[in-house]
């Protein structure tokens, strides 16, 4: 495995990621993706680790993609349940979390339903001089790097399939459709995609996607003495965000975390904001569709464009996360030989 520069020994948020960071993560999983490709799929990259996955919040896709990115990376792997654990009994996160640095935990996967908690347990592990390394894998409306991350891969993979680089985002559109304001998946791609020179366009009602949303993502980006400034636009209308669109991400209606009266009605949404064949006439001839997923379908998107072969990356997007996830335990996993400040 080659090398790629990299000082993180934790991945809580991408809001100061340099764009040459976002290129070793995007060099390191090109060459797991050419691992994954193989008949035997694993390395012995990672062989006599420990990667335990703590997760407070239910998953699926990202709980799975990891465990067997780890498991890919020959790394020994701890999986945390809530309903079975002793929180029941009392005991706080903390002390889960050194529970568990206790067993020899290398790496920390964390989600948790609460901002904050990966970077609660990042600052404890430093504190007591562990050397573990945390990763956030989605914390409350706070942020979910990997998912960002392996957005960003796919991405790169369809613009230029023989060799993916994130200067291929330079110039593109790329809207992002539905409920922003309660997305972590849609505050790590803007940090993202705007740190590789993509204009981001947000499209959503007022109620879930309040103008002062990308007040935060007003901050330039800084790649050495340059200051760029980052392309974010707001529309509360989905016409002027899919227009000339590159690549349309639609997000999923997240039920739970609303209060009442946020939405008219499902069906409203669908027909004001809803990703269909029709509307995507507007978008560039050669746009690709996105969604993190889980999906409502029919109101977010039409099952007809989510299971269509030439317009759909949902399904690489899902296949693009085991090398992404793999290229991050890999680098953070490098930090137990070297001196990280991050």
């Amino acid at each position: 495995m080659t090398n790629f520069p990299w000082n993180r020994r934790h991945i809580i948020s991408l809001e100061d990621f340099a764009p040459s960071e976002y290129e070793s993560v995007l060099k390191t999983a090109l060459s797991f993706q050419d691992v994954l490709s193989r008949r035997n799929k694993k390395v012995p990259t990672l062989q006599g680790q420990v990667v335990a996955n703590l997760f407070f919040e239910p998953s699926t896709r990202t709980r799975s993609s990891f465990e067997l990115a780890a498991k890919r990376l020959s790394a020994d792997t701890l999986n945390f349940s809530p309903g079975s654990s002793s929180l029941s009994k009392g005991e706080t996160i903390l002390d889960t979390a050194k529970t568990y640095l206790a067993m020899g935990t290398d790496l920390m996967v964390i989600r948790h339903k609460g901002s904050g908690v990966p970077a609660t347990i990042a600052q404890e592990m430093d504190r007591l001089g562990s050397g573990v390394g945390v990763l956030n894998a989605g914390d409350g409306q706070h942020e979910h790097p990997s998912q960002a991350l392996l957005d960003l891969l796919t991405i790169c993979n369809a613009l230029n399939p023989k060799q993916p680089t994130i200067d291929d985002l330079r110039g593109k559109k790329i809207a992002i459709v539905g409920d922003i304001l309660h997305s972590r998946v849609a505050r790590s791609n803007l940090w993202s995609l705007t740190a590789c020179g993509a204009q981001v366009h947000l499209a959503a009602p007022p109620t879930l996607l309040p103008k002062a949303f990308i007040e935060a993502f007003s901050q330039p980006i800084r790649t050495g003495s340059r200051s760029v400034q980052r392309q974010v636009f707001v529309h509360w209308q989905l016409e002027p965000a899919l227009k000339d669109a590159d690549f349309v991400m639609a997000l999923r209606l997240q039920k739970e975390r609303m209060s009442a009266h946020l939405l008219p009605s499902l069906r409203e949404y669908h027909q004001r904001f809803g990703i269909t064949r029709d509307r995507i006439q507007k978008c560039a001839s050669t746009v690709k569709i996105m969604h993190p997923g889980p999906t409502n379908r029919g109101v977010e998107i039409t099952s007809e464009l989510m299971d269509d072969p030439h317009l759909s990356l949902i399904g690489k997007q899902v296949a693009s996360g085991v090398a992404v996830r793999m290229a991050l335990l890999y680098l953070m996993g490098g930090s137990k030989n070297g001196d990280l400040s991050r």
